[in-house]
């Protein structure tokens, strides 16, 4: 089934989400949600806050990315052709490598892009799908991508990376997007 996405002002987007384990009801109905809902939003990642759950959960796949490349893009990033997969209570080991700037955007915030850093390069503990603990090393588009999923599940949105300046040019436009004055093709539910 596919879940309304939580707009930009909802409060659920700016908490810290919990642990879960196996015995979490409906939890294998809402990862199968989940990756339903993020491949009709055209998404690439998308965290359980953003469809309304406070859990430790997100769901990622950076081979989309690498699939709509243009040709003189592909081979330019070292995690090609990409990672697609579940994580389950993750947190993060380490940071390495310099920032790289890109130019994100979240279904939650339709219709704004910007330019965030991230490190190059992160390693990550997690549970799989399993609940199996993994402790796994990503790169380039991939760990930018875990990074923006795991800032959801932080409380945390790639807007707060940007300058206080540029967050202030774009005060109007998230404020539409939080009373849903915004049009996009999939759900969305809007804060009260």
């Amino acid at each position: 089934m596919i879940l309304p996405i939580v707009a930009y002002g909802s409060p659920i987007l700016r908490k810290v989400a919990e642990d879960i384990d196996p015995g979490y009801p409906g939890l294998e109905t809402l990862i199968a949600d989940m990756w339903e809902t993020m491949y009709n939003s055209n998404g690439v990642g998308l965290a359980a806050p953003q469809v309304n759950k406070g859990i430790r959960l997100f769901t990622i796949d950076s081979q989309q990315v690498f699939q709509n490349l243009d040709e003189e893009e592909k081979g330019l990033y070292p995690d090609e052709p990409g990672y697609k997969g579940l994580f389950i209570n993750a947190r993060l080991v380490k940071l390495h490598g310099d920032e790289w700037a890109y130019n994100e955007g979240c279904l939650s915030i339709p219709k704004i892009r910007e330019d965030v850093f991230r490190n190059e390069e992160i390693i990550l503990d997690f549970m799989d799908e399993t609940f199996t603990p993994r402790t796994l090393k990503f790169n380039g588009i991939t760990a930018r991508i875990i990074l923006h999923e795991y800032d959801h599940i932080e409380g945390k949105l790639f807007i707060d990376y940007l300058r206080p300046l540029k967050r202030k040019l774009l005060k109007g436009r998230l404020d539409d997007i939080s009373k849903g004055k915004i049009k996009v093709d999939y759900r969305m539910v809007f804060p009260k």
